[in-house]
């Protein structure tokens, strides 16, 4: 594994601008940022990243704009570097029946149809999305759905749904380039990195081996502090 991110959402109570955001999240020792949304100008945004080398390799962007506006999405986001797309949420009725994840897989096939060369989406699951549908999980239905749609799996939310984040990874590591590493408790309370049951380690070695290529650290309990990513930066830090 070579690089680590942070998902800017895990800082998102904090009053600042994302350029700001990406000078401190640089300070925490991470590579990069994926974006969920932009305060502030692009033009900061592209200088602060610039200025630190921190990369901005994905951002979260709702299925809705992508349909709406692609083009402009993806210009306005290429502009700092970004060329991976990621669909952060559908709602439980989007999965609760086989037309529904039929409908879901189409309209995501659609848009990575659309994209241009060297750019790709990808969709970030909760826990809704385990729900058993002609006896497998929705997402799996969706997975097979979904030839050119990747998948980042949210590993804490995988733990949640009562299914084996490392075994889930690993069985569809084809899919994934981009990991969303989220600490977890039994029982899908999220916690700070290295202080619940995700197996990190573990999680890094299938990353390495199957070349994925970034692990993304995410927390959503202390949004207003820094010191959510100075942890979490430390927590990756020796998985590189």
């Amino acid at each position: 594994m070579g690089t680590i991110a942070l998902q800017l959402y895990s800082i998102d109570g904090v009053d600042d601008e994302t350029a700001t955001k990406v000078e401190e999240v640089a300070d925490a020792g991470f590579d990069g940022v994926e974006f969920a949304g932009i305060d502030g100008s692009d033009r900061d945004v592209a200088e602060a990243l610039a200025e630190t080398g921190v990369e901005a390799p994905s951002a979260h962007v709702g299925l809705e704009e992508l349909e709406n506006d692609l083009e402009g999405v993806v210009e306005r986001y290429a502009d700092l570097g970004v060329s991976e797309f990621v669909v952060p949420y559908l709602p439980p009725e989007h999965f609760e029946s086989r037309e529904a994840i039929e409908e879901t897989a189409d309209r995501l096939s659609a848009v990575a149809a659309d994209l241009p060369d060297g750019t790709r989406l990808h969709y970030h699951n909760h826990d809704h999305e385990f729900v058993e549908v002609d006896g497998e999980p929705a997402l799996v239905a969706l997975l097979s759905l979904t030839d050119d749609v990747l998948l980042e799996p949210d590993l804490g939310w995988i733990g949640t749904a009562d299914h084996d984040p490392v075994d889930f990874l690993e069985e569809y590591a084809d899919r994934v380039s981009l990991v969303h590493v989220k600490d977890y408790e039994d029982g899908g309370q999220p916690v700070e990195g290295g202080t619940g049951d995700l197996d990190l380690e573990a999680v890094a070695e299938v990353a390495d081996r199957e070349g994925m290529e970034w692990l993304i650290y995410e927390h959503e309990e202390r949004q207003d502090s820094y010191e959510t990513a100075r942890n979490g930066a430390g927590y990756l830090a020796p998985y590189r």
